[in-house]
């Protein structure tokens, strides 16, 4: 896996159920933020997808792809605990599949 601590598209983003640090658009519901998710088979609790890390049975929280901006690898575990990175403010990669809204 990558390095941590450098924002990447999602397009590059590892689809193999390894758990990584994301960037959540900002929406009506609230201002951009980082969250922890894996990318998940289709199976009998959710559709194939991006799931929150703190999903389980029957409280799958999932991600539209148009909903995460960005990823990066997980810091090693000698950081600081509970140093979470900012959210990438920096220039958006436009939306060409027209999912915006």
């Amino acid at each position: 896996m990558d390095e941590p601590g450098q924002w990447r598209h999602m397009s590059s983003a590892p689809r193999d159920g390894s758990r990584m640090l994301v960037t959540v658009r900002p929406s009506e519901q609230g201002p951009a933020e980082v969250d922890m998710a894996y990318w998940a088979r289709a199976d009998q609790f959710g559709s194939e997808g991006w799931r929150a890390s703190d999903s389980s049975p029957g409280r799958i929280v999932e991600y539209a792809e148009p909903e995460l901006k960005c990823w990066m690898p997980l810091p090693s575990a000698n950081l600081s605990k509970g140093s979470m990175p900012s959210p990438w403010e920096g220039e958006d990669v436009p939306l060409v599949d027209g999912s915006g809204i």
